[in-house]
């Protein structure tokens, strides 16, 4: 990759070589056989409830219900969420202690809309703070991506018998769960989830726009996991059926713009 790189002032290759894998003997890769850990929707309501700390059960119930890539969640302001907290916008991403600007790839820069459940919980988590990170460490910083594993996920995914896996796992259960689970659109599942297109009926796909029907499937996709009755947003929810409600949201939650 490289020696691809390298051109001259004319734009042509500088160096010409061409790996041959076959003489090298270089081992093929079968994508079905990689270890691709994911968590079942069982597994996402038991390490929220089991994790002690407000700040780190928000975080695993957010990656589990948005998709987002890890970085993206670490590095998400305040004000890239919407005033209602039902529409967060990612264009930024933390690596270690610093907030980058640039994405994975160009389709992950985009807008992941969130069901009402998960909303409330943003709300009440964000109290009145009107900015910086969402989940910051307490000088301000982004959290460090191994500190979370290792002080927070693993420890829980040890106590409920679970293997060791990164918080990737979040990401593939909403994958999996929009794709097999849910009504939702491919297009609309490829938006949420920063993944490029592959043709031009991905290209003329322009779902993304209607953000009134977004939302609407957001609402009725729901989330696949039940979020634990300790969350002072009082809402459980179970599946694409939507939200059961144990207790109104109070309407003072919503300062977050």
């Amino acid at each position: 990759m490289v020696m691809k790189s390298v051109r001259d002032d004319k734009g042509q290759r500088v160096f010409s070589v061409e790996w041959d894998h076959e003489f090298i003997d270089m081992p093929v890769v079968n994508p079905q056989k990689q270890r691709c850990p994911s968590f079942t929707g069982e597994v996402v309501t038991e390490v929220i409830r089991e994790t002690d700390e407000e700040k780190y059960r928000v975080l695993f119930a957010l990656l589990a219900s948005s998709g987002l890539r890890f970085g993206e969640a670490l590095g998400l302001n305040i004000k890239n969420i919407s005033p209602d907290c039902s529409t967060i916008k990612i264009v930024e991403k933390a690596w270690r202690s610093d907030v980058q600007d640039r994405l994975k790839t160009e389709s992950g820069e985009r807008e992941v809309d969130l069901h009402s459940s998960i909303a409330a919980m943003l709300r009440n988590f964000i109290g009145d703070r009107n900015c910086g990170l969402l989940f910051q460490s307490k000088n301000g910083k982004p959290l460090h991506q191994s500190s979370v594993l290792r002080r927070k996920l693993h420890p829980v995914l040890a106590k409920l018998g679970q293997p060791k896996c990164g918080v990737h796992a979040f990401r593939r259960f909403r994958n999996t769960y929009l794709r097999n689970f849910t009504a939702t659109p491919p297009g609309l599942l490829q938006f949420w989830m920063g993944h490029a297109g592959e043709g031009m009926s991905d290209l003329y796909d322009k779902i993304k726009a209607d953000v009134k029907f977004r939302k609407e499937m957001a609402e009725k996709a729901g989330l696949g996991f039940e979020l634990p009755e300790h969350f002072s947003s009082k809402i459980r929810v179970i599946g694409r059926n939507g939200r059961k409600r144990t207790e109104t949201p109070s309407a003072q939650a919503s300062a977050c713009a």
